[in-house]
């Protein structure tokens, strides 16, 4: 991976508020998953009903009251992780699992994958949104949204970083790197909007150069964000890079095509 964001960075704090809870999830489609935080750093997990339980060490960070956003690597022989948006005042979720490519996905050319069809990227993503056991049943799921397409944000990660996001349509957004190790560099990469409440939402980018996944949680009232990037160290398959970023955000200026 290329991004270099500094250890005096602006990431949000480790919140232990999730220790000692069990948190039960329904997905669209019925299926179930049960989530044992049992401490501040370790959560465990199993399908519901009787599956087999795994487990690993989560980050959690809370932008907003009640809402956490947990992130954790998947060790079952894949490269994936799981990134949670836990809505625990409404009981609501999203989850995004990522799977990193393997090398012979990353080897084989864009114009191979243009000419037959297919996406650019070699990242998957499978997001999904449903509901917490408590809830009465009567409130929306987090939803694919357009609310920030036309949008130009600059983020600040830390004193020597900074990046801008325009949110071209429901589909693509290019990234530009205004101040850091990949300064002057830019591209326009496959991307995934979900709005999670009023201005606040989840945002999903896999880049096609260097395979990466971005999962992000931007709080435009509060104009900050919270989340993660994961990759491979190195330029092949290897050793995963998982690791949390957050920055101060700054609206440029919205385009609206009338």
């Amino acid at each position: 991976m290329t991004k270099d964001f500094t250890p005096d960075n602006n990431t949000l704090p480790q919140t232990p508020d999730l220790a000692g809870r069990t948190v039960r999830l329904t997905a669209g489609d019925g299926s179930r998953r049960e989530y044992f935080f049992e401490t501040a750093d370790v959560v465990a997990w199993q399908q519901q009903p009787g599956g087999p339980r795994a487990s690993a060490r989560y980050l959690a960070t809370s932008l907003r009251e009640a809402i956490y956003f947990v992130d954790f690597i998947i060790d079952d022989g894949e490269a994936k992780s799981e990134s949670l948006v836990l809505d625990l005042g409404r009981h609501l979720y999203t989850s995004v699992t990522a799977r990193m490519p393997t090398q012979a996905e990353i080897d084989e050319s864009l114009f191979r994958r243009a000419a037959s069809g297919r996406e650019l990227t070699v990242v998957d993503a499978a997001i999904v949104s449903g509901t917490i056991e408590g809830g009465t049943g009567q409130v929306p799921l987090h939803h694919p949204t357009d609310e920030l397409v036309g949008k130009r944000v600059m983020y600040t990660y830390s004193n020597t970083e900074r990046y801008e996001h325009i949110y071209l349509n429901p589909r693509f957004y290019t990234w530009h790197c205004l101040e850091g190790v990949e300064k002057g560099l830019a591209d326009t990469d496959r991307c995934h909007y979900v709005k999670i409440d009023h201005n606040l939402y989840l945002f999903v980018w896999r880049e096609k150069i260097i395979p990466t996944i971005g999962v992000v949680m931007v709080d435009l009232d509060r104009m900050k964000t919270t989340g993660k990037i994961l990759g491979y160290e190195g330029q092949k398959v290897g050793t995963l890079s998982n690791f949390p970023v957050g920055a101060h955000a700054r609206l440029l200026n919205v385009t609206s095509y009338d």
